[in-house]
């Protein structure tokens, strides 16, 4: 008899197959084989994965390797496989491992249950690389069972493509810390993957490995930090190895587009993204957004307050013409620079004043993870403070595209600004908005923690105003408010929290009055 190497006897192949993708099984195929003394079943069937099979391993197996073959479609970015199986307490032990159709893409034994594949990142023990259609097949090799035992296995299959948001984290399958808090980060730092760097164990210096970045930012208690380094996706499998060790740190994939025109990051997607403005594969600045929001990623502009010359090509925003209602943020605070002519405060004010609804973020832009913590461009200096529903990705950026977010641009542990709109038909919450008609009293209220000494101002459309109370905050925590009249127009109120001697210590990010969506 002609056997699949799986242990199951090849079935005609235009009628079935033994390990199908679920989508093209209406009935379970379920093939016995009895040779020998030998027994084992596989089968594919539908379930909530895009592929489930399941087979059996029995003494005949023992101390052999046995082939589970399956079809991988055309478009697939990724594959994941979770992998288990029965009579673990009766000695039996299961190796796991792969080979796409031409090559070994890695061998886990038995210390992984679950693992993942892409062309940028793969989970330790396996390899990233293409993902190319057609028949894979896993490897189980099998060093012990016990004669009389049968063992059932299930590999659930899961097939990614391009644009899939992941259902929680991308690196993380469950929330790191579950319900809604103010959670603070670092969005723009670099490594050994781009152009950071730092001192060897001999005192050369040398690109700084990736693993010192995230270790700083776990030391400094940051809760999320994104990895953007320029261009490439190399950074990814290093992220994917790290973050289940820092399992108090959400690590999100970034990269910062680095064009002659300016620069910019890009939250969330792994896939490649293509960062030749002006050349005829990127043409214009919305081709390239393009390709961003088909990956469900979001874009932040970075420093456009710094100039951009031979010194620093493309590090101030030069690029004509920009759609800035397809634009997410504006990076404000970059490294030290939170007032003085490198701010990006300017620009984003003047887009909000033409009616687009921006979110105000901050990065320390290190390029060294030693730099000494309350320094410029330390990690977390400044820290993006974002209030979200959990510690996930996607929570963290959905929050971002909410606008749910203050700039801290000390990088404290424990400053927090509250900023609210009641009237008497809704509520807002910074980078929300609320439509107020012309002669309604709109309730602001502003609590402050961790600020005493310091003083809060209100900017109205840009400008400083008297609306608040700007004397020093007395209490370790206090709450001010104060009643604006609409006029019916459309206004974005925000606040900034100042030292005594004046220097930025809170960004705030607006409440929105009467914006239409642009």
């Amino acid at each position: 008899m002609t056997l699949f190497s799986s242990g199951c006897p090849k079935p005609n192949l235009q009628q079935n197959s033994s390990c199908l993708p679920a989508r093209l099984v209406t009935l379970a195929v379920i093939i016995f084989l009895i040779a020998g003394g030998a027994s084992s079943t596989c089968f594919a069937q539908k379930s909530s994965s895009d592929l489930d099979l399941h087979g059996t391993i029995t003494y005949a197996n023992r101390q052999t390797y046995v082939e589970v073959p399956f079809e991988v479609p055309k478009d697939v970015t990724r594959v994941t496989v979770k992998f288990s199986y029965t009579e673990r307490d009766k000695h039996t032990a299961i190796d796991l491992g792969m080979f796409d159709g031409e090559h070994f893409r890695g061998w886990s034994g038995g210390n992984k249950s679950t693992f993942t594949v892409s062309a940028t990142d793969a989970t330790p023990s396996y390899l990233p690389g293409p993902i190319r259609p057609g028949k894979w097949k896993l490897i189980l090799g099998v060093p012990s069972i016990r004669e009389g035992v049968r063992s059932e296995y299930e590999a659930k299959i899961h097939f990614s493509r391009a644009g899939d948001r992941p259902a929680v984290s991308t690196f993380s399958e469950a929330p790191l810390r579950s319900g809604p808090a103010w959670y603070r980060g670092d969005l723009h730092m670099h490594d050994a993957h781009s152009d950071g760097s730092c001192l060897s164990q001999s005192g050369k210096k040398v690109p700084c490995p990736l693993y010192k970045t995230v270790e700083t930012a776990a030391d400094r208690g940051l809760d999320f930090i994104a990895i953007s380094d320029h261009n490439t996706i190399s950074q990814y499998d290093d992220m994917r190895e790290l973050q289940p060790y820092f399992d108090r740190l959400l690590l999100i994939p970034g990269r910062e587009i680095t064009t002659f025109q300016g620069h910019a990051n890009v939250f969330g997607p792994t896939d490649f993204i293509d960062f030749r403005l002006t050349s005829p594969h990127v043409p214009n600045f919305n081709r390239l957004l393009d390709e961003v929001q088909s990956l469900h990623g979001i874009l932040s502009i970075n420093h456009p307050g710094i100039p951009s010359g031979e010194s620093c090509m493309g590090c101030g925003w030069t690029v004509p013409d920009t759609d800035f209602s397809r634009v997410t943020a504006i990076e404000v605070i970059n490294g030290g620079a939170a007032g003085g002519p490198h701010s990006g405060i300017p620009l984003w004010q003047q887009q909000l004043n033409n009616g687009f609804r921006l979110t105000a973020l901050g990065g320390s832009d290190n390029h060294n993870a030693d730099i000494k913590a309350q320094t410029s461009s330390a990690i977390g200096h400044p820290t993006t403070v974002i209030y979200a529903d959990n510690l996930s990705e996607n929570a963290i950026l959905d929050a971002i595209r909410a606008g749910h977010v203050f700039v801290d641009a000390e990088g404290s542990k424990d400053r927090i600004i509250e900023f609210t709109a009641k009237t008497t038909t809704g509520a807002a919450s910074m980078g929300d908005e609320i439509q107020s008609p012309a002669g309604q009293q709109v309730h602001f209220t502003l609590k402050m923690i961790a600020l005493a000494g310091d003083h809060p101002e209100v900017i109205l459309d840009g400008q400083p105003s008297t609306l608040l109370d700007a004397s020093a905050i007395k209490q370790s925590e206090e709450t001010r408010d104060f009643d604006y009249q609409s006029d019916g127009k459309r206004h974005w109120l925000r606040v900034n929290i100042r030292s005594q001697s004046g220097a930025l210590l809170i960004v705030g990010n607006p409440v929105y009055l009467n914006f239409a969506k642009r």
